[in-house]
């Protein structure tokens, strides 16, 4: 039986997250002794995810980004462009595997944080500990035997809840024989792409080099699409829009983010709690993740290392909840033209404010000033009708 006084269960953005910031502890910090129990190669196994997100100046990843940028761009469906400078913040781009060796390589100068490759079978906790029993990739079983579980596996099923879209995209990691691409600006929506009548989809352009970018299709929706289906969409926007000419595919990244407003139970035992995705981190009107992960992992962090009981925070705001569950069902119903929605949203709000206000991070008086430039009407009626609609459970496949 392994003994720690901390396990963290996935090593998706949020089990290294919190790996990371455990070996981190300041002079005079008390040490914390953790296992990060992770699956061996294969299918539970998170595969290769980029991360974007934005925060102000240096951060402590900044080691491992792909690239970074001050400058953010949206396009109209009539093209028009909307491009802005977000000084203070810096637009990040950061590769799961680079996270990853940032994190192992930490790791490996530290002997109170070890690394444990086994599938997990069981969780039991309780007041006093939980036992978790998994399996070695050799079919070894292993227990953990821990005070504190920080489980960020990703959830068997979806909570209940009344309104759940999919945010899903496939993209191209391109080279491209010229030099087409502005390295110092993101397209972070392109709306020159078809709209469905419910939802939305958008083009999304990281470039990190002339030649070199991510490119990709987003759709906002209750449905993935079949693979040719983003292929398509792909290969059109990139010849008819972009007009990037000859170029050749180098990787490729599919995705499914739930956007959803189902309330997350952030405690699954007395000492067991979720974190990341599973506790209610990804941002249901973005589906931006990242920033809220780093939130939720420092929170906890700081409390270990200080002794005090370490249950997460609540990602957002109930504030910033109330709001992003109007948008859902705005969007669901067909009430909100969502490309125009955003367009516009980005045309009146200073960008730097806009992104804080995606990331929960505005006051209530700046939430007012972004909120009157919504379509009234149509939210108003969403807002109403909200109190009186049952959260169901997603139907199969969500």
């Amino acid at each position: 039986m392994v003994h720690a006084e901390v396990a963290i269960l996935g090593a998706g953005a949020a089990g290294l997250s919190l790996a990371h910031r455990l070996t981190q502890a300041a002079p005079g910090d008390r040490r914390v002794s953790a296992v990060l129990v992770d699956a061996p190669p294969g299918p539970l196994r998170p595969p290769s995810r980029t991360w974007c997100y934005w925060e102000p100046g240096a951060g402590p990843y900044d080691a491992a980004l792909t690239a970074e940028w001050r400058r953010l761009r949206v396009h109209g469906r009539a093209g028009q462009p909307i491009e802005d400078d977000i000084a203070p913040l810096r637009y990040k781009m950061l590769r799961s595997e680079d996270f990853e060796r940032l994190v192992a390589r930490d790791l490996a100068h530290r002997d109170d944080v070890r690394r444990l490759e086994a599938t997990v079978e069981t969780v039991n906790g309780d007041a006093d500990g939980a036992d978790v029993r998994a399996r070695a990739a050799d079919g070894r079983p292993v227990t953990v035997h821990a005070r504190w579980v920080f489980d960020s596996r990703p959830l068997a099923r979806p909570p209940a809840a009344r309104t759940t879209l999919l945010q899903h995209f496939h993209g191209w990691f391109v080279r491209t024989e010229r030099a087409v691409f502005d390295t110092g600006t993101v397209d972070l929506m392109d709306f020159r792409v078809p709209q469905p009548s419910r939802g939305l989809a958008f083009g999304y352009l990281l470039p990190t080099g002339r030649h070199e970018a991510l490119v990709e299709y987003t759709r906002f929706s209750d449905a993935v699409l079949p693979r040719e289906a983003y292929e398509r969409e792909l290969r059109r926007y990139t010849h008819d829009v972009l007009r990037l000419g000859r170029f050749e595919v180098t990787a490729t990244e599919t995705g499914v983010i739930p956007m959803t407003d189902a309330r997350f139970r952030r405690r699954a035992a007395p000492s067991v709690f979720r974190i990341g995705t599973a506790g209610g981190a990804t941002r249901p009107s973005t589906g931006y993740t990242f920033s809220a992960v780093q939130r939720q992992t420092r929170t906890v962090a700081d409390a270990l290392h200080a002794g005090r009981h370490p249950m997460p925070p609540p990602a957002h705001s109930a504030r910033s909840r109330v709001m992003d569950a109007v948008m859902l069902r705005a969007l669901d119903t067909g009430r909100v033209d969502g490309a125009a929605f955003f367009g516009r949203l980005f045309a009146q709000v200073p960008t730097e404010r806009l992104l804080r206000f995606l990331d929960g991070g505005t006051r209530l008086h700046e939430d007012l000033s972004v909120g009157v430039r919504t379509p009234f009407l149509p939210m108003l009626r969403c807002a109403a009708e909200l109190p009186w609609l049952a959260r169901k459970p997603p139907p199969p496949g969500r």
